[in-house]
C-alpha cells in the first residue's frame, strides 16, 4: 500500500550503496520526495544528491536534522553509529517519523532503549526489514494470512550466496547473523509470529578475512505449537571466487496442512534484474499456481518500508515494521548468537526477560 500523499519531505542520512542504489532509486520510481541529504563526507552526499535530484545538500548530519523542511528521516548508516543519530533526531520536533536501517542498533538491550525514546518523543519509528517486501515473500505472507496453506508445519530457507561485506563489519566482528540471517529470521517472524526458541550452529567463512564466528550459520526455530523453521545461511557457497563454477541461489519453502508454497529470491544475481518467484499448490485444486512479477528485491522492494512508515503517519497507526515489532527480530538474533556460543537451544525469553 502506498500513501495517499507522496510528497512527504524526506531527509536522507548516508550516501553509501544502500541509500544511493536502493532507497533513492526505489523512492523515485514510486514518486516519493527526498528533499535533503547529508553524510560524513559532503562530496559524497553532493554526488548522490545530484544523481537523484535532491535539492538540499547539507554540510553535516546535524545541519540536516535541524532543517525544518524535513518531516521524515531516512537513515542508512552502520548500526554502531545509528543510535546516536536517532537520539539527536529526537531533539528536533519537526521530525515526525524515522526509517532506520537494520540492524536497528548493536543488540536487543540498546534497541529497547531507542524504541522507548522514540515512543516517549511521539516519533514513529520503522525499521528497514526490506526482505518482507520482496514480491515472493509478500505473496507467501498473503497466502498464509488467507489460510490457503492451512496450518503451517515446516518452513525452510536455503541461501547459497556470496555477499559484499561492508568495512564497518570488521570493527563489530559480525559476518552473517546480524547482516544476512536477520532478513531470514525477520521473514520467519513475519510469516509465523515469534518463535519460542532457537538452536543455532555457526562456523567461520573461510573466505572472509576479518576475525568472526558467525560466517556460515545453520539454525532451527521452534514454536510450542509444533511449527518448525530452519535456514542454511551459507555465505561461502563453495570456492566460486577461487576458480570453481558458481552455484548461487536463495530458495524457500513453506509446507502446510492444506497446501505448499516454494520460491526463489533473485537477489544473488544483483545487479542483474532477476525477479523472485513463487509457486504454490493447495488441496482445493491440486495444481501448481505460478504468479510472476517484473519487480526485484534490490532495489524495487525498498519502497515498501518507507511506504509503510508514511501510511502509518497518515493513519496515526503503528507501521508493520515498527521499532516495537523489530524488538522481536533483535531478540531472535541475540538468542542465535547465545545459542551458537553456548551450544544449546535458547528460549527467546532469556533475551527479553518476558
Amino acid at each position: 500500500m502506498l500513501p495517499e500523499r507522496r510528497d512527504w519531505r524526506i531527509g536522507c542520512v548516508g550516501s553509501g550503496f544502500i541509500m544511493a542504489d536502493c532507497h533513492l532509486v526505489a523512492y523515485r520510481q514510486v514518486g516519493f520526495n527526498p528533499v535533503a541529504i547529508a553524510s560524513r563526507h559532503r562530496e559524497n552526499a553532493a554526488r548522490v544528491g545530484e544523481r537523484h535530484r535532491i535539492p538540499r545538500v547539507h554540510d553535516s548530519v546535524e545541519a540536516l536534522l535541524a532543517d525544518e523542511v524535513v518531516e521524515v528521516l531516512d537513515v542508512a548508516v552502520p548500526p554502531d553509529l545509528q543510535q546516536e543519530i536517532l537520539e539527536r533526531a529526537l531533539q528536533h520536533r519537526h521530525i515526525r517519523g524515522i526509517l532506520a536501517q537494520k540492524p536497528l542498533v548493536v543488540d536487543y538491550r540498546h534497541a529497547t532503549e531507542i524504541v522507548r525514546m522514540c515512543e516517549d518523543a511521539g516519533v514513529t519509528l520503522a525499521v528497514n526489514q526490506n526482505m518482507r517486501y520482496d514480491q515472493s515473500v509478500r505473496a507467501c505472507k498473503s497466502l498464509l494470512d488467507q489460510g490457503a496453506l492451512g496450518t503451517p508445519v515446516l518452513a525452510t530457507i536455503d541461501m547459497r550466496a556470496i555477499p559484499h561485506w561492508m568495512p564497518w563489519q570488521e570493527r563489530q566482528g559480525w559476518a552473517t547473523l546480524r547482516i544476512m540471517s536477520i532478513h531470514h529470521l525477520d521473514t520467519f517472524r513475519s510469516w509465523f509470529g515469534d518463535p519460542d526458541r532457537i538452536y543455532c550452529s555457526t562456523r567461520p567463512d573461510p573466505r572472509t578475512r576479518f576475525p568472526h564466528q558467525d560466517g556460515i550459520c545453520l539454525y532451527i526455530l521452534e514454536w510450542d505449537s509444533g511449527m518448525r523453521a530452519s535456514s542454511w545461511d551459507d555465505v561461502y557457497a563453495g570456492p566460486a571466487r577461487e576458480g570453481a563454477a558458481a552455484d548461487l541461489s536463495i530458495r524457500w519453502r513453506v509446507e502446510g496442512t492444506d497446501g505448499m508454497a516454494k520460491g526463489t529470491i533473485g537477489w544473488p544475481a544483483y545487479p542483474e534484474r532477476q525477479p523472485s518467484t513463487l509457486d504454490y499448490t493447495t488441496t482445493r485444486d491440486g495444481i501448481w499456481h505460478q504468479p510472476r512479477w517484473n519487480e526485484v528485491w534490490f532495489p524495487d522492494a525498498f519502497a515498501g518500508p518507507m511506504a509503510q512508515l508514511l501510511v502509518a503517519l497518515e493513519q496515526g497507526a503503528e507501521p508493520e515494521i515498527s521499532g516495537r515489532d523489530n524488538l522481536g527480530t533483535m531478540a531472535l538474533v541475540d538468542a542465535a548468537y547465545r545459542s551458537a556460543h553456548e551450544r544449546r537451544a535458547v528460549a527467546i525469553t532469556e533475551i527479553t526477560g518476558a
